[in-house]
């Protein structure tokens, strides 16, 4: 059985020629009784007159500052914590703030399951010993360690020298709901082993336990402990307030259960007037943008591209300013008013059994039957870890 892992990262990059802007590394979330405000706009875009609403949540508490800082320390870290706050606005269409200095965060969502934010030093590491971790499970990025003067290796080797908890990595890129898709199935495997190896309690972690580690919790939760993935979701935000990518998890659950196949997908606008015509979101994450062709001979600026199956949502940016074309598919006004397009991409046995499969698990409340779930169990068990 082949593991989707062995699919190149590249899969979620822009075609060759394709310009992207570069983003900062992605730290997210903050620490204890931290105050963040963001602005949300239509999932994790700039909203159409790129003035989203705000919106002010209270950080879940979890354990105290990892260490003591010199006032010089923590000056440094603001300054950088502002700068991801702008970069953040870029990429997310969110205005937020994050307080690294504060220290790891967690929540528990069930006796055995841990999500939150980074490890910071090697102590962090025997905080998490105190509740019974037995395995600290990693989807950073180099980058987003870097970023903030992480030192990984000193963790891992002290974690190594414990010798009663397991450190593992399984690096998903921050903000990018088709890169954690196409990564999920490898990285649930190595969860899924490293808990059946370990026992104990499990520690999930990206930068701030917002987004890659509580998807990772629920599709563990739905692929192999019984939950309905909505079940996950309320159990999960019962516990600690954050985004999962539900959208990645259903597709990730197809993917696995019916294969990927990819199909040409064009997309257009006609305004011979702009300068220039770009797209975000897609399968690049709304923090990089692709830009269009002008075809004169059509009058449009055209974007020819292979997308796997499933649904992507997208938005245009008509020199420098973000909105949605009418005459394409437009997603249903979120609580706040936004909209997005987007685009459906079905294989071309449309009326099969695995197109009926696909859409009945990418659908509003999809659940797994025990057949479905040894299937994807089995296939956990066969992918081959990776070298991290």
């Amino acid at each position: 059985m082949n593991c989707l892992q062995s699919l190149p990262r590249s899969s979620a990059l822009p075609l060759q020629g394709v310009k992207l802007q570069r983003r900062k590394p992605s730290p997210f979330f903050a620490a204890v009784n931290m105050v963040f405000t963001f602005c949300l706009s239509s999932q994790g875009m700039a909203s159409r007159n790129g003035r989203p609403r705000n919106l002010t949540i209270k950080a879940i508490p979890g354990s105290p500052p990892s260490a003591e800082a010199s006032g010089a320390d923590v000056d440094e870290e603001k300054e950088k914590s502002e700068i991801y706050s702008h970069n953040m606005t870029q990429a997310m269409g969110a205005v937020l703030t994050y307080r690294h200095e504060l220290g790891m965060n967690y929540n528990f969502i069930t006796p055995e399951l841990i999500v939150g934010s980074c490890l910071q030093t090697p102590e962090d590491v025997d905080k998490l010993r105190k509740i019974g971790v037995k395995t600290i499970f990693c989807l950073q990025q180099d980058s987003d360690l870097e970023y903030f003067g992480v030192d990984i290796s000193a963790i891992r080797e002290y974690a190594r020298a414990c010798g009663d908890i397991e450190h593992l990595r399984a690096s998903v890129r921050d903000f990018d709901a088709f890169d954690l898709r196409i990564r999920l199935p490898a990285v649930i495997s190595k969860l899924y082993k490293a808990i059946n190896r370990n026992g104990g309690v499990t520690y999930i972690h990206c930068t701030a336990g917002l987004g890659r580690a509580p998807a990772a919790a629920m599709a563990y939760m739905y692929w192999v402990q019984g939950y309905k993935l909505s079940e996950a979701h309320d159990l999960l935000l019962g516990k600690r307030s954050c985004f999962p990518k539900l959208e990645a998890i259903k597709s990730a659950s197809a993917d696995i259960l019916t294969g990927l196949k990819k199909k040409p997908v064009i997309l257009t606008w006609k305004d011979p007037n702009c300068t220039t015509v770009e797209i975000s979101g897609l399968d690049i994450g709304w923090g990089q943008r692709i830009p269009l062709k002008f075809d004169e001979e059509q009058g449009l600026w055209i974007l020819r591209r292979e997308l796997f199956e499933g649904r992507y949502e997208y938005k245009y940016i008509i020199d420098g300013e973000w909105t949605c074309n009418n005459y394409e598919q437009v997603t249903a006004p979120n609580k706040d008013g936004h909209v997005n397009n987007y685009v459906q991409v079905l294989a071309n046995d449309a009326d099969s059994a695995s197109a009926a499969l696909r859409e009945r698990l990418t659908g509003a409340d999809p659940d797994l039957n025990t057949a479905e779930r040894l299937k994807i169990r089995q296939f956990l068990e066969a992918c081959p870890d990776d070298d991290e």
